[in-house]
């Protein structure tokens, strides 16, 4: 067979990449005083083509999977069955694989705290990785689907952190925190100037449970009995 002279979809192609490039281009607004998605953005204009973002499992990481772009084959590297604590040894296996690469982790707050203890290992080994840990104080997706399910009954989901900052210093490493949006770039910045594997410790509103959704909407929808 001869292959068509004109794809009849191509059009179609050309309108949803348009779409997505729509959707994905600016940060949605957000509670509290750290915006992920403008975090996300700013890593999407500032990174190398090359470098590699790992996560771990989490509501934090639609907004990596929402605004973030893929340049390069196999540079997003993260869990498909919503494995908790991949992205910490996952960062550390690539950097050993690709030293000269940029990696960054972006780890919830629980979900750092599953293998967090990996952050020795970087250090030990001097594996320069940049772990961004979104510190919701909650278990985010689980919180969501009580405040969907069963409004109101908030049960074993709330997390009492350490500083995640102060955390990193103690096995070596570098760590800053970020509670305004417009601190991430240059708390970055000194990540990368330390040399050193690092913890950018985001302190995020509770209330911030996807790009577009609030807990307070979801809680406020299922008591009005709309459910999904």
């Amino acid at each position: 067979m001869q292959p068509p002279n004109e794809i009849s979809w191509a059009a179609q192609t050309k309108a949803a990449h348009a779409d997505y490039l729509e959707w994905t281009e600016k940060a949605t607004p957000q509670p509290g005083g750290v915006n992920i998605g403008e975090i996300v953005v700013w890593l999407r204009q500032n990174l190398p083509n090359d470098a590699f973002i790992t996560t771990g499992a989490g509501n934090f990481s639609a907004w990596v999977h929402r605004f973030y772009r893929f340049h390069k084959f196999a540079t997003h590297i993260g869990p498909t069955a919503g494995s908790m604590g991949y992205g910490v040894p996952s960062a550390l296996g690539i950097k050993r694989a690709f030293p000269e690469r940029t990696v960054v982790c972006f780890s919830g707050d629980g979900d750092f705290l599953m293998n967090g203890q990996e952050f020795a290992t970087a250090v030990q080994y001097d594996v320069p990785i940049i772990v961004i840990v979104v510190d919701n104080g909650t278990y985010g997706t689980i919180r969501m689907h009580q405040e969907r399910e069963y409004p109101t009954r908030v049960v074993g989901t709330d997390l009492k952190n350490p500083d995640f900052a102060a955390y990193a210093k103690a096995f070596g490493g570098f760590g800053v925190t970020v509670d305004k949006t417009a601190d991430f770039a240059a708390a970055f910045r000194a990540c990368e100037k330390s040399g050193k594997p690092s913890i950018v410790h985001l302190k995020v509103d509770t209330n911030a449970s996807t790009p577009g959704l609030t807990l307070e909407g979801i809680r406020a929808k299922a008591l009005a009995g709309q459910g999904r």
